[in-house]
């Protein structure tokens, strides 16, 4: 009986303690079957500890829903065909797979049918679904699959508010559980370089979450939107995108948003060559984020997502646009020691920038071998995958016949592969 690491770090990337992920799977449950689920703490830590090496069905059903993977992606092991069932077991799971078909079934119920009744619980459950489009964006990130999946919760999340009876607070907050899930799609497609897709999302997820009054994930779209059009170096479109997020009355009230709308306003200043502008945003997103204390009911895309870390990686980006290399380099160190463990991705971008600082600077061996100790699986990503070329001809244009340069040609031919 071991441990079971992989359900502890999908855990860690959503945040959840072990009586918060019994909840989920409980709503999920209580949602596919009507009945409430009955998971408790104790549950979740027999999963952890591997005392359950493989759950009953409507466990992992509900689990899957939370986390968006199967149960051997959770580290769960089947029995293998020497292990004898229990008929119980299989009774539970024949039972259980009938009640979440005919869930489904009532949700897509044909025209004449009496309609279902949408409440709280389904909103619940979308949204415990979103927070796994989260988790698989930070493990992942930029993968057509997580769009295309994205997408197709918002297109369930609609489908719930059009066919079902629902009050009109329930009908808002299925316009913003579409309205997330458009919003990772759309940032899946920005991370992917996708980025005509990304701005039919954003067109999409803004109706969306105008019609949900929801002014946190308002916030989330209009900054995706700034990132969208920072990323295709369009400075005066991103300036404007972003201020619509800023002017929201979310960032007036939570300090976290507004460090959040401060740090991309950074970024992007960066790109405009403004280094006053730059200064500026980066002190009050520091402020901001100085005054923004815990305990507040925020949104899941945030907490697992901006803390200082994010900032400096957000100062980092805009200093090295400027040219300023050492600032750049003093706020990739900071960044890279202050990264939450699961956000590997988010590790490889700074170690690509940081390497283009190291060069920048002169320090032609430091910025290869920073560039070279990215993992491969990492360095095939497509942001980070352009972000190393770049490196790779400032290289050849800086020393174009050093030992070096000649090294790193070598690497890339023998290690980099073309992103999945």
């Amino acid at each position: 009986m071991a441990d079971n690491l992989a359900l502890r770090r999908f855990m860690d990337d959503l945040g959840l303690t072990q009586a918060e992920l019994a909840r989920r799977v409980n709503v999920e449950i209580g949602g596919l079957t009507g009945k409430p689920g009955t998971v408790s703490e104790r549950t979740v830590y027999n999963w952890l500890t591997g005392k359950t090496s493989w759950p009953p069905a409507k466990h992992q059903q509900a689990l899957r829903a939370v986390f968006g993977c199967t149960g051997p992606d959770l580290g769960f092991i089947r029995p293998g065909r020497g292990h004898r069932v229990h008929p119980e077991d299989d009774v539970n799971r024949r039972s259980f797979m009938a009640a979440a078909a005919g869930a489904t079934l009532a949700i897509g119920s044909p025209a004449g049918a009496s309609p279902r009744r949408v409440g709280h619980s389904d909103v619940e459950r979308l949204n415990a679904r979103f927070a796994g489009v989260i988790a698989s964006d930070h493990r992942h990130g930029g993968k057509l699959s997580i769009e295309t999946r994205a997408a197709a919760l918002a297109d369930e999340a609609l489908d719930l508010q059009k066919q079902g009876i629902a009050s009109q607070r329930v009908r808002a907050a299925l316009f913003g559980c579409a309205a997330s899930f458009m919003s990772s799609a759309m940032w899946a497609a920005i991370d992917g370089r996708r980025f005509d897709a990304a701005e039919r999302h954003h067109e999409r997820a803004a109706s969306l979450a105008a019609m949900s009054g929801d002014g946190a994930i308002q916030f989330r779209i209009w900054s995706h939107a700034g990132s969208l059009y920072r990323h295709m170096r369009r400075p005066g479109d991103a300036l404007a995108a972003n201020d619509v997020a800023r002017s929201l009355p979310i960032a007036r009230r939570d300090p976290l948003f507004a460090s959040l709308g401060h740090a991309r306003h950074a970024a992007i200043h960066g790109l405009t060559g403004d280094v006053n502008a730059v200064r500026r945003s980066v002190g009050r997103a520091q402020d901001a984020l100085d005054r923004a204390g815990a305990g507040l009911d925020r949104p899941v895309w945030l907490t697992a997502h901006y803390d200082q870390a994010e900032l400096d990686s957000l100062a980092l980006a805009a200093h090295l646009a400027l040219g300023r290399y050492e600032d750049a380099e003093a706020h990739a160190h900071r960044s890279l020691a202050l990264l939450r463990s699961h956000m590997q991705r988010s590790r490889a971008i700074t170690h690509a920038r940081l390497a283009r600082a190291q060069l920048g600077q002169g320090g032609l061996e430091p910025a290869v071998t920073t560039a070279m100790g990215i993992p491969g699986v990492l360095a095939a990503h497509p942001r980070v995958a352009g972000m190393l070329d770049r490196f790779g001809s400032a290289l050849v244009n800086v020393a174009p016949n050093s030992p070096h340069a000649q090294l790193w040609n070598q690497y890339t031919q023998d290690n980099r592969r073309a992103p999945a």
